[in-house]
């Protein structure tokens, strides 16, 4: 099993956090949750570890991959609790307030997680590590549901699951939205750009312009 590499690691923005400690991490994203650089920047120090875990549970690579993401997506909201004791008791986990740290946080509801993972066929999953790695692939489900629902639906079913006009218009008019496959075709470049917008500055300059540096 090889862990893999994630680029974003390399980006300025990331790397000009690394000097911080989880502590300080954690508390910039609390304070600035419409920047995502302190996120990524705690995804790229414990990705290793929390990939490591799961890869021991789970043999299927795309299943691995996927519950990998899941796993990022429920720590992208539990890590906004004030509180991490609190937020292990609400998981069922007890933990000695002495020696809790932001690791062993972690590992623990990633633990849980694995736990608890109830995961499709690897044939029904959609998501791909390579297109998108985890902190973007958390602030890109944030900022679909910051889209009104017509372009929400058009930038998953064109996006994701990569359907023609005439099928995403047909789809529309079965749920009572009559749109026509050309003006399916002009609205999805809509949703693209405001789906863009809708991502933090810093995620867009790490991950739209170049994780490379």
């Amino acid at each position: 099993m090889q862990v893999p590499e994630f680029p974003e690691a390399h980006h300025p923005l990331v790397k000009s956090l690394f000097g911080h400690s989880d502590r300080d991490l954690l508390t910039l994203f609390q304070r600035h949750l419409d920047e995502g650089k302190y996120f990524t920047a705690i995804f790229c120090r414990y990705a290793a570890v929390v990939y490591t875990l799961i890869a021991h549970s789970v043999p299927s690579p795309v299943q691995r991959d996927y519950l990998f993401a899941l796993t990022w997506r429920h720590l992208f909201y539990e890590l906004r609790s004030p509180d991490l004791q609190e937020s292990l008791a609400a998981h069922g986990i007890e933990a000695d307030p002495q020696r809790l740290t932001v690791q062993n946080w972690l590992i623990d509801i990633t633990a849980t997680c694995i736990n608890q993972a109830q995961l499709p066929p690897p044939e029904d999953i959609h998501y791909s590590l390579k297109d998108a790695s985890p902190p973007l692939w958390c602030y890109l489900q944030q900022a679909l549901d910051a889209l009104s629902p017509l372009q929400r639906t058009i930038a998953i079913m064109a996006q994701t699951f990569r359907w023609s006009e005439t099928r995403i218009a047909a789809y529309l008019q079965a749920e009572g939205e009559s749109l026509s496959p050309a003006k399916v075709g002009e609205q999805i470049p809509v949703a693209y750009r405001e789906l863009e917008a809708a991502l933090p500055q810093d995620i867009r300059e790490i991950y739209l312009v170049s994780v490379t540096g």
